[in-house]
């Protein structure tokens, strides 16, 4: 049966893939829930291919494959969503890795996320908030329901800049501005230097790549806006340690003092098979406490996991916690909890106590 694009977004919508691969002279897979799934009898040619991808690239985008071998761009599905196609070369044959992008702005309770955590975090009109995690860990997800959350609650202008544009919304209170890379803006640095002149409460930007755009990020923060990007980075050490570290040495004392200052919270996500179905996320939150703001003034960084694994007050929680809590609800596997874990063994410590203090009496 020959495949075309219509029934290939078929599948993967109805499958509930996140990401569907095709290559030239292989099967068909799709990632369900995490795990690649190969579709049965669905062998395609590299001209097959190269007939379902190259009709949806521009000009501008077929020149920039011909040159770098690789072009990202994003393709309006009608009542299946948006898709988010990464056309590649491997072994000298066309391959394509695409990512659903549902119609529908997922809300907090929908993506399981801790609702009254991140909505603390959204009080902040103005500042830095990171949203970390590693490929696939449903940080666009995050920052999509939460420029949703600011589109029904604030009167603001938003300006989004991404590669390419994934999530569209649809204006409510806030008026949208989304700026794509190579069809809007050049780079994320210009477009961040131009949002200065377009009168944005709001910018989000889609990655911090690199030191100019980091840097023009935190500017942003600085002069009095609500500024939201994402690093490929595990937790909030991380986070603030690749900031940093991004600069040179004889900048950094300078960046530590800056960042303390416009940092309002990070928000990194690990994705777990759920028990009852689909995938959740394990969450830590920090949020930029005056003790945690002196922490990265100081360069005491190490020190902040442990404040916040105390700040539950301020809606705090580290990755352990959140495990934790996870197999407490009977929501995740323990093998797939501790793959999760950067320190399994301290999970398992901390499930041990936390079953000795509700069963007290039970034999271990």
């Amino acid at each position: 049966m020959a495949i075309n694009l219509n029934l290939l977004l078929k599948v993967m919508v109805q499958n509930k893939a996140s990401d569907t691969h095709i290559r030239g002279d292989s099967q068909v897979f799709l990632r369900i829930n995490g795990h690649i799934t190969p579709i049965n009898s669905s062998n395609m040619t590299e001209k097959e291919v190269e007939e379902i991808v190259f009709p949806l690239m521009t000009p501008r985008l077929k020149k920039i494959f011909e040159d770098k071998h690789e072009t990202d761009f994003s393709y309006e599905g009608g009542e299946l969503g948006r898709f988010r196609f990464n056309v590649f070369m491997h072994k000298g044959k066309i391959g394509v890795a695409i990512r659903h992008i549902p119609l529908k702005i997922p809300t907090f309770e929908e993506l399981r996320l801790p609702m009254d955590s991140i909505k603390r975090i959204l009080t902040n009109e103005r500042g830095l908030v990171l949203v970390t995690g590693i490929t696939g860990s449903g940080k666009t997800s995050t920052l999509a329901a939460m420029i949703e959350y600011l589109n029904q609650t604030w009167d603001a202008h938003i300006i989004t800049v991404e590669d390419p544009i994934e999530f569209s919304f649809t204006e409510k209170k806030c008026i949208i501005s989304q700026r794509e890379l190579g069809a809007d803006t050049t780079t994320f640095v210009d477009a961040l230097r131009a949002a200065m002149r377009q009168d944005p409460d709001i910018i989000l930007v889609g990655e911090m790549r690199d030191l100019e755009t980091t840097q023009a990020a935190i500017t942003a923060a600085e002069t009095g806006h609500l500024v939201f990007a994402t690093l490929h980075t595990m937790n909030a050490v991380q986070t603030i340690s690749r900031v940093i570290d991004m600069f040179p040495p004889h900048q950094q004392a300078q960046v530590r003092l800056q960042l303390s200052e416009s940092l309002r919270g990070i928000i990194s996500q690990r994705l777990l098979t759920c028990t009852k179905g689909g995938r959740l996320p394990a969450v830590e939150i920090m949020t930029a406490t005056a003790h945690i703001k002196k922490m990265i003034a100081e360069n005491s960084i190490d020190s902040i996991t442990q404040a916040i694994s105390k700040g539950g007050f301020y809606g705090m929680q580290t990755f352990n916690q959140s495990l934790v809590k996870m197999h407490k609800d009977g929501l995740a596997r323990l093998e797939d909890i501790l793959q999760a874990a950067s320190n399994p063994d301290d999970v398992l410590l901390a499930i041990k106590g936390i079953e000795q203090e509700i069963e007290p009496g039970r034999s271990k």
